[in-house]
């Protein structure tokens, strides 16, 4: 199965099972373009199907940053674009990795948008302070939508 169809199903779930699940709603094809434009890079399919459909999503224990606003943060863009460019701040943290979720640990669970498939896709990593010491980030998924059936148990 496709990273994006794996998203399609987890949009799937979410849409059909409002008690369970949580979503900000769907971002404008020009609220993702000025989201790359922010971070300097460009979304893979399966995150820009997310983004366009969900814009972020909790549920069974997950919470998967996404972008979003909120009404006191007014047209700040949240989530992946505000937490990426937080955490560049500090210099051991790769410039190129998109933050799509904290993994409890310490670990900071990334989009590794150096790496592109021949479809695009950017592998899944985790990255945490002393990551450079062992070799780099640690490969947790091919792409977000690999990354999203494992984390949501989507058969």
């Amino acid at each position: 199965m496709s990273g994006v169809d794996s998203v399609r199903e987890l949009v799937e779930r979410v849409r059909g099972n409002p008690d369970e699940y949580n979503y900000t709603g769907g971002l404008s094809d020009q609220d993702i373009e000025r989201a790359e434009a922010e971070l300097a890079a460009t979304f893979p399919p399966s995150y820009r199907l997310f983004l366009s459909e969900l814009g972020s999503c909790d549920g069974d224990g997950v919470e998967l940053l996404g972008v979003y606003r909120t009404p006191a943060r007014g047209d700040r863009l949240l989530g992946t674009v505000s937490q990426t460019l937080e955490t560049r701040a500090d210099d051991r943290f790769p410039p190129e990795l998109l933050i799509i979720e904290y993994d409890g640990m310490g670990g900071i669970v990334s989009l590794d948008s150096a790496q592109p498939d021949a479809d695009g896709e950017y592998p899944v990593v985790v990255w945490d302070p002393g990551a450079a010491d062992r070799g780099g980030p640690e490969r947790l998924a091919d792409d977000f939508g690999t990354y999203v059936q494992r984390r949501f148990r989507i058969a």
